[in-house]
């Protein structure tokens, strides 16, 4: 166990940037698929230790918070993985499990509302609720997916893109939300509260650019079809 908390920290720096790497990479290509699976690896490193290590607390809030990036990135690798025999049993394990973490994360929030300054653990109550937004739409996501069958084309990749950068953004807002963390790396001018959000809301911001030109790119391919 005191090797755990090492490993968590190495992961999630590695997590940060490889999944910034394979956000810049050219999709699909050699530099996007390796730093891509690395960056899943680190993933589940990061999130499997977070997760035990907020155990060793008790039921500590960052125990969910492992866990849901763990959901995220397993479930964005499934989408652009072959479809196989075990693939929808696998879809209804992690809405399952999305659905669950929601429930929990409502709880939660519910809890840090009625505690002093909107806080469980160091974790706002408006953070929880947004977590559970989110992961309560993916697991909706799961659920039409098992109704529709596997995804093809532009909604498989969206779904494979924001997917992934969720997960991003829990690494790089589990990180930079904590100003000690980032004094261990970074120097005095990069402690601002907006400059350690600045990296957080790059994620987003490069989720919503790869997102519009894959939109792009599908009107263009249908326009060339129907030509």
């Amino acid at each position: 166990m005191q090797l755990l908390l090492p490993v968590h920290i190495v992961a999630g720096g590695l997590a940060i940037i490889l999944g910034g790497l394979a956000l810049l990479a050219a999709k699909g290509g050699a530099l996007h698929r390796r730093a891509g699976r690395l960056f899943v690896y680190a993933m589940l490193t990061m999130g499997i230790s977070a997760s035990t290590l907020a155990l060793r607390r008790g039921f500590d809030p960052n125990f969910l918070g492992g866990l849901t990036s763990v959901y995220f990135v397993l479930t964005a690798l499934f989408t652009v993985r072959p479809p196989s025999s075990w693939s929808r049993r696998a879809t209804v394990a992690a809405m399952l499990l999305a659905f669950s973490l929601a429930l929990f994360e409502i709880a939660l929030g519910i809890r840090a509302l009625a505690s002093p300054h909107w806080l469980l653990n160091g974790v706002p109550a408006p953070m929880m609720f947004f977590l559970a937004g989110v992961t309560m739409s993916a697991g909706a996501g799961d659920l039409r997916l098992l109704r529709s069958g596997a995804l093809r084309g532009a909604a498989r990749l969206r779904r494979h893109l924001w997917r992934m950068c969720f997960a991003l953004f829990i690494a790089a807002g589990s990180f930079f939300s904590i100003r000690a963390r980032v004094a261990r790396i970074l120097p005095e001018p990069f402690l601002s509260g907006p400059m350690r959000a600045l990296p957080v809301l790059l994620v987003f911001v490069a989720m919503f650019y790869w997102l519009r030109r894959l939109r792009t790119r599908v009107a263009i391919d249908r326009a060339i079809t129907s030509d």
